[in-house]
């Protein structure tokens, strides 16, 4: 691995992993294989581009009617009639992601359906203010810049830290950080090495709910790795990309565009999407598969990738007796979805203010984790308002509940979010709400203490069978989208090398701390 350059990325010390070589057509010579990818979220959109990109026919079988799985979106209609766009809520695309930027320049190549922000303030429930406006970019400038000017945070905290205790934060290496960390749950951690308690909930315990996960229910190891993707192991910095329109326009609809067009000397491949489609079986037939569909269809595949969520994947295996052996079945079955989440958006007759951001992270301000002002940047939210004088709104309560509530707990959280909206933005408490929509959901993975040492990883007992997701295992610094992305690629990879064809370039943010220092002090530490 050596250095490269991704595109858009500024850290001269991301890491460059080169494509595994070959063909770059396997459609030359006979015919070309025949894949199925089982989920057409983020990591199955990929794992279809990398197969298609060396001349694969690829069958895309998603469960729902829209692509882009957590990030997908879709259109309702308010109760006037009127058609809005509608999503699972706020996503950040960090200047870190790589893989997935990859992949969304596919179909944007100069990604100009993303627009960069500015900020992303932070508010704790006695009204102190933080935010990422301004900080260095290079570590560890930008983490000691962050904390010398955070209200929570005063110099003699950062004298009192343990930093012994501290230096994983910055030594971190993927998979060692596991080893190191993964016993331990992130609240346990940050009060060993003496974090101040008023900081680590107004930073450490949004960022972590960002996961679906309380702090206390959350894996060490997948701290300190954020904490090395966002703060100490890239140069990127925290200010992010956000869609331009609804992901269904502004991501999706183009990316399905351009893969199920016709061939092109890129892409000789082809892709097919069946929509609406649940995969119910999967059987082995020589060294394919056939696989059996909620519509009583079956598909001859030589070979799978699964790229649903956790559930989809746990409920494939247990109905496919032929698949893989017991330990990996076990490694499968083990897996566990983090608690359930409520995204509750709002159109409403009047404005916010217009000095509100566009995104507002609330720390200790139970039920509420995040407040989106939709019509400051997404399109249809815009027209929406301006056609309205209103605004849109979505308020998002992450890890609410261990299970999606009965009806009567859902109507009080839902009044609980509003009280904490009007307690922060008052003019709201005078709107009239025009439409509303909860969405209720418990599909995202948990990574909790000692997760990672049984999550499957891409590779199965089945040379041609990969899986892929953010849930699935890989030793790489990333997370969330860009791990759903980097697993796409890689599951690609694994699949084309059967054929003997090239696979795709990854990139990384660097795969170990940034300082010798505090590595060496790390080291010293065990």
């Amino acid at each position: 691995m050596t250095a490269g350059s991704p595109g858009d990325g500024r850290d001269r010390r991301r890491v460059y992993f080169p494509a595994p070589p070959g063909r770059h057509d396997v459609s030359r010579h006979g015919s070309p294989p025949r894949v199925v990818v089982v989920g057409g979220g983020i990591a199955g959109l990929t794992a279809a581009t990398g197969l298609a990109e060396r001349g694969c026919h690829v069958d895309v079988v998603e469960r729902e009617r829209y692509l882009g799985g957590r990030v997908g979106g879709w259109s309702e209609r308010l109760a006037d009639g009127t058609t809005v766009g509608m999503n699972r809520g706020f996503h950040a695309f960090f200047a870190q992601y790589y893989n997935l930027r990859k992949l969304l320049m596919r179909s944007d190549t100069a990604l100009e359906r993303l627009r960069r922000l500015t900020d992303y303030p932070l508010v704790d429930a006695y009204g102190r203010h933080d935010t990422f406006r301004g900080l260095p970019h290079t570590p560890p400038w930008n983490a000691l810049a962050f904390a010398l000017r955070s209200p929570t945070f005063r110099l003699r905290d950062l004298v009192r830290m343990n930093a012994r205790a501290a230096a994983p934060l910055a030594a971190v290496s993927v998979p060692d950080i596991y080893a190191r960390l993964d016993h331990l749950d992130a609240e346990t951690f940050l009060c060993d090495i003496n974090f101040p308690a008023a900081a680590r909930h107004l930073a450490f315990e949004v960022f972590s709910r960002s996961f679906f996960i309380d702090p206390q229910r959350m894996s060490a190891a997948e701290l300190a790795l954020m904490f090395h993707i966002y703060f100490l192991g890239s140069s990127e910095g925290l200010v992010f990309d956000v869609a331009r329109d609804n992901f269904d326009v502004a991501l999706w609809a183009p990316l399905a565009e351009y893969l199920s067009g016709p061939a092109t000397s890129t892409r000789p491949g082809t892709v097919d999407f069946h929509l609406g489609v649940a995969v119910d079986r999967i059987d082995t037939e020589g060294e394919g598969f056939r696989l059996a569909d909620s519509t009583g269809a079956t598909l001859r595949a030589d070979a799978v990738v699964l790229a649903t969520d956790i559930a989809g994947l746990r409920r494939i295996v247990a109905a496919s007796p032929t698949l893989g052996d017991d330990p990996w079945r076990a490694r499968v079955s083990g897996l566990a979805t983090a608690p359930a989440f409520a995204v509750h958006r709002l159109w409403l007759d009047r404005p916010v203010g217009a000095e509100r951001a566009c995104f507002l992270g609330t720390g200790g301000s139970p039920p509420l984790d995040n407040i989106s002002v939709l019509d400051r940047y997404e399109r249809q939210a815009t027209d929406w308002a301006g056609n309205t004088a209103g605004s849109v709104v979505e308020l998002h309560a992450y890890a609410v509940a261990d299970t999606t509530p009965p009806p009567r707990a859902q109507a009080e959280l839902r009044n609980r979010l509003l009280m904490r909206l009007h307690s922060i933005y008052p003019e709201t408490a005078a709107a009239n709400i025009v439409g509303e929509t909860i969405l209720w959901r418990q599909d995202c993975p948990r990574f909790s203490p000692g997760d990672f040492a049984s999550r499957p990883g891409i590779a199965t007992p089945h040379a041609r069978l990969v899986l892929a997701g953010d849930g699935i295992r890989v030793d790489l610094p990333v997370a969330l989208m860009e791990r759903a992305a980097t697993t796409g690629w890689m599951a690609a990879n694994t699949v084309l090398h059967q054929w003997g064809a090239a696979g795709h370039d990854l990139y990384t943010v660097p795969v170990r701390g940034r300082s010798v220092f505090l590595r060496a002090l790390a080291t010293r530490e065990r």
